[in-house]
């Protein structure tokens, strides 16, 4: 699966959160089940990621989005937020969603982990 086959965070999106604490619940409701994955381009962990994960998320019904947040140019003030407001300074990271709520959080998993988290075993 490539990138284009799950939602790109906006930067309307972004800031939304940055503002809120919280991404807003079209994004959080859009489904059951939502992962939302906050990379950079670079990350070799990402980029094994998003060789299988919108297919393990169309398995389960559920949404997927992301950002690069390198590729923006509003990395900094994204990436300073990410970290103090998540408290995780690593990349890939990961907020999985239950009827817009947020039941977990990762990093890097490989695709057994990323399907338990995101509810589906």
């Amino acid at each position: 699966m490539k990138l284009h086959e799950f939602a790109k965070l906006n930067r309307e999106q972004c800031f939304y959160a940055i503002k809120n604490g919280e991404f807003e619940p079209a994004i959080t409701e859009s489904a059951k089940r939502v992962a939302v994955v906050l990379t950079q381009a670079w990350c070799p962990q990402w980029f094994i990621m998003k060789n299988w994960i919108a297919e393990e998320s169309a398995k389960l019904g559920a949404r997927l989005f992301y950002i690069e947040y390198d590729k923006e140019n509003f990395y900094e003030e994204f990436m300073s937020w990410k970290e103090n407001n998540f408290n995780n300074r690593q990349i890939p990271y990961i907020r999985y969603y239950l009827d817009g709520k947020c039941v977990a959080e990762s990093n890097f998993l490989g695709r057994g982990g990323f399907i338990r988290m995101l509810g589906g075993q």
